[in-house]
């Protein structure tokens, strides 16, 4: 299941970041929104790629897998619905910084949780 999310997040980020690259463009004039939009299919492709690793090396690592989901889900997510309508999703503002915090949560249960023992 997590390398199908994975995927799809992945393959989603390289679209929304076209798009905001040169769709988004006609429509918003304000560079800062824009940046946001980068930032957000920036973090989206970073932690779909970890995503894809920690379900190769980490396969019984569900709370690392679940955390870096729910942190891309609600990071860029509330991100990309801010930069197209900040007036209307303006109540996803405090959601942003828990994705954050879920996304630097993953990487601590992918630091401390269980893994494929290396061999060499």
């Amino acid at each position: 299941m997590f390398w199908t999310i994975g995927c799809i997040y992945g393959a989603t980020s390289v679209t929304l970041g076209a798009f905001g690259a040169h769709g988004l463009k006609k429509r918003i004039a304000d560079p800062s929104r824009l940046n946001n939009w980068g930032t957000a299919a920036q973090y989206q492709l970073i932690h779909s790629g970890v995503l894809l690793l920690a379900t190769s090396i980490a396969p019984k690592n569900v709370v690392a897998a679940s955390l870096f989901t729910a942190g891309m889900t609600m990071f860029s997510g509330s991100i990309y619905l801010l930069v197209l309508d900040p007036q209307r999703f303006k109540w996803l503002g405090p959601v942003t910084p828990i994705g954050g915090l879920c996304l630097i949560g993953g990487w601590a249960a992918l630091a401390f949780g269980k893994r494929l023992p290396l061999r060499m």
